[in-house]
């Protein structure tokens, strides 16, 4: 048998099982088993992943937004797969999987809509970017939003308000939405 052909029957027992592909996710963290912390001034957890890809010793990785006091995204590398725990800080995986962004209409996770800003305001931190959500919900001039997490734009999250709706960008770190 070839190795295509073993390949597709594994894949189809696979599917067929119910076994699901293992991706990282968001808003979960991996305790323990670290060996290498590295600073990424980017903050991108793609990045992340990719530290462990071309790391032999990597078996799991974790990526910790930019604290309030950091100037910089931590990544860790592990070298075992501890088991996750919830935590809106981070962002974790295990090597072989790729960052996957939560899907909702509602809200464009690691995008920002560059222009059109007509106020910007401090917000509480909040890993889904509802509160700035909310701001713009209650202004009747607000059309789309951004929200920037603490360490991507200054100490403190903001959050901008935005009077006409622009192109989404890829950004890690900010969240944005468009409401009317």
């Amino acid at each position: 048998m070839s190795f295509c052909v073993a390949f597709a029957v594994a894949l189809a027992l696979a599917w067929l099982a119910g076994v699901q592909p293992v991706h990282a996710q968001a808003s979960f963290d991996r305790p323990g088993n670290d060996y290498q912390r590295i600073l990424l001034p980017a903050g991108d957890p793609a990045v992340c992943a990719l530290q462990c890809e071309r790391d032999r010793r990597c078996r799991a990785w974790s990526f910790n937004y930019p604290a309030v006091s950091d100037d910089s995204a931590v990544c860790w590398l592990k070298n075992a797969v501890p088991p996750r725990v919830p935590s809106s800080c981070c962002v974790s995986g295990v090597r072989g999987a790729g960052v996957v962004e939560p899907r909702n209409s509602a809200l464009e996770s690691e995008t920002d809509r560059p222009g059109g800003d007509y106020r910007s305001v401090e917000v509480a931190t909040d890993p889904k970017g509802a509160t700035c959500k909310a701001v713009c919900d209650d202004d009747k001039k607000c059309r789309a939003w951004t929200y920037a997490r603490p360490g991507y734009i200054g100490k403190s999250a903001r959050c901008f308000l935005k009077d006409h709706i622009k192109p989404p960008r890829r950004k890690p770190g900010f969240i944005s939405g468009v409401v009317r």
